[in-house]
């Protein structure tokens, strides 16, 4: 299966080159790829011709046999065409397989309309809402106050579950869970279905939203005896969610399905060794409130703007100032065609953290996992859609410090139903 689309690939593989060395991705993996692909193409089309013969050879076997003629040569020709055939398609097969590994660790193509740029200082802010009115000095960094008073506790995170778990307690436990809730409120009220899902899938999955193989050292891995029942912790709630239609294809008046589920999410965080070590920012154990879409094609960009909205809309309602970043093409993610980030302000750090990533994959995921939907008597692979509703542990973060009070924690209005309060009181 194609990552990117074949006949580009063949007809125009300079263009994908330019769209690569714009997200600075290797392109001498595409030299690879088009080397294998004209090899490929070779065996399978001397395949096809001694397949044509040798359907040419069973009707004269038959007129030979029926008229009583030795039929002896032309059984011997379609013998050594079927021997000739299996060692094609032996062929055919590695060809097929080592060009599917080398295509499964090229990032999705930018679309022409994300800005340039080489890493995340050339992103470009696009709106900014609320003002922050809190900075380092004004507030008591949401680590020291949640272990002074004793709500958050690190050292038994450690105790249970080495560096980067933590222990929730009281009201810092209860505000996370009533987080949750509210988000998940404003997904359904958004017209989202939300899912119950396994926080244990099986690798296809993960290759199927491009996780592996290129980031396996990010993931948990379950150790099993054989491979086939290896397991992996899901890193986000995208993965099971976009796989629920893994293999399948759906109904063009039904799109675009709009899904959303609360898991917990786990991520070793590799690549971060020493970043945010202090509090809740970057943990190993995480829960996040996933979005996730799937489109028609000429819909797909549309459908992310609203899915964007959909995001700000959570931080609006818990009167979170925050900023709409849009990505460069050498920060974009690895399988995304265009992304938007929120970042919300975190007053203990003086700065935008981000909380929400919405991203337009377009086919993207969909070749890899096999998803298409049907229109007039065709089968088109779907455009898939994702981003977080929001990441719940970073919105504690940005709550606790941006509604501290002398002595509490205001309770935003949308969010007193599900805490049964509006201030929390801190002593």
């Amino acid at each position: 299966m194609f990552m990117i689309d074949k006949e580009l690939l063949r007809k125009e593989p300079e263009k994908i080159r330019k769209a690569l060395e714009k997200r600075g991705a290797d392109t001498g993996v595409l030299d690879e790829l088009v080397k294998m692909d004209n090899e490929w193409r070779k065996e399978k089309g001397e395949g096809d011709e001694l397949r044509a013969e040798r359907n040419k050879l069973g009707p004269q076997i038959a007129e030979a046999k029926k008229k009583g003629e030795d039929a002896g040569e032309l059984i011997k020709q379609g013998e050594e065409i079927a021997k000739k055939l299996g060692e094609i398609e032996v062929k055919e097969n590695l060809f097929e397989a080592k060009k599917r590994k080398v295509m499964l660790t090229i990032p999705n193509i930018p679309h022409e309309s994300v800005p340039e740029g080489e890493d995340e200082n050339g992103n470009v802010e696009l709106r900014k809402w609320g003002e922050p009115s809190k900075k380092s000095g004004d507030v008591e960094p949401h680590y020291e106050l949640g272990v002074r008073t004793g709500a958050i506790d690190f050292e038994r995170g450690v105790k249970l579950g080495g560096h980067r778990f933590t222990v929730m307690k009281g009201w810092a436990a209860k505000l996370e869970r009533a987080l949750a809730q509210y988000m998940l409120k404003m997904a359904e009220s958004a017209g989202y279905t939300e899912f119950g899902l396994p926080y244990m899938v099986k690798e296809e999955c993960l290759v199927g939203t491009g996780q592996l193989p290129k980031f396996g050292g990010d993931l948990y891995q379950t150790e099993e005896e054989e491979k086939q029942d290896q397991l992996w912790l899901v890193p986000t709630a995208e993965v099971p969610l976009t796989n629920l239609h893994r293999e399948e294809v759906l109904e063009e008046e039904k799109l675009p399905l709009k899904y959303c589920a609360f898991t917990q999410c786990f991520r070793r965080e590799a690549g971060e060794y020493g970043r945010d070590i202090k509090g809740l920012m970057r943990q190993h154990q995480f829960g996040k409130v996933e979005l996730v879409k799937f489109a028609k094609p000429e819909e797909s960009y549309k459908e992310l703007e609203s899915l964007t909205v959909d995001a700000e809309k959570v931080l609006q309602g818990l009167e979170l100032p925050y900023q709409v970043i849009e990505l460069c093409t050498g920060d974009l993610g690895f399988g995304a065609t265009k992304t938007y980030d929120l970042e919300v302000w975190i007053p203990s750090q003086d700065k935008y953290r981000e909380i929400s990533s919405c991203s337009n994959c377009e086919t993207f995921q969909a070749m890899r996992a096999n998803i298409k939907f049907r229109r007039e008597g065709k089968n088109e692979f779907v455009h898939t859609l994702n981003g977080s509703g929001v990441a719940v542990g970073r919105c504690f973060i940005a709550l606790v410090e941006n509604h501290q009070e002398d002595k509490g924690i205001k309770v935003p209005k949308a969010l007193q139903s599900y805490m049964e309060t509006d201030w929390i009181e801190i002593k």
